[in-house]
């Protein structure tokens, strides 16, 4: 029983090579443009992580602002708007007073919005002190904003709401804003 077997011919192998090569051409063009999205795209989301690890950790600090395991005195929560800061205290070894004797082992924390930069400083007696640290890194991005705002309703402990907005460095700069509240049950 004779088979018998058929191949492409020289004329379609051709034309399916140039198909191909045309297909390969409008492919080639978008694939930058494919690529250019995709990077701006994590770039944006970098941001967008940095920018609520920073929100989360303020908000860590809020929600404990006010804890006393005895008769603490003094203010717990200071808002600055003026200056972008705001000075929280709270009790971390629960020895009934709020430490203020070496910023090691003090239970005051400050954070403040100061030339872009988010700082940081535990033991900040004020908005002015000396010695901050840098939460964000001025290379990658700079804060336009940092606000936190209390919100007092009768009978009920204050809501605390949190804002920092930056834009990245890179070209085309990238912006994000992260709000986030909290419940100051201390307070």
């Amino acid at each position: 029983m004779p088979v018998t077997q058929r191949g492409f011919s020289l004329p379609e192998t051709l034309i399916a090579m140039a198909i191909s090569s045309l297909l390969l051409l409008g492919a080639s063009r978008f694939l930058p443009g494919l690529q250019r999205a995709a990077l701006q795209q994590t770039r944006h989301q970098a941001l967008d992580d940095e920018l609520w690890q920073r929100v989360y950790t303020v908000a860590k600090h809020l929600q404990r602002a006010g804890y006393c395991r005895g008769k603490c005195a003094g203010e717990p929560l200071i808002i600055n708007p003026q200056s972008n800061c705001v000075l929280v205290k709270w009790d971390a070894n629960s020895n009934g007073k709020w430490d203020d004797t070496t910023p090691v082992s003090s239970d005051s924390t400050g954070f403040r919005l100061q030339n872009g930069i988010l700082e940081t400083l535990r033991g900040a007696a004020s908005c002015h002190d000396k010695s901050w640290d840098k939460m964000t890194d001025p290379q990658m991005m700079r804060v336009t904003r940092f606000d936190v705002v209390r919100d007092n309703s009768a009978g009920f402990a204050p809501e605390l709401t949190i804002t920092l907005a930056a834009e990245s460095i890179s070209r085309p700069p990238q912006r994000s804003t992260a709000v986030y509240s909290i419940t100051g049950y201390n307070l």
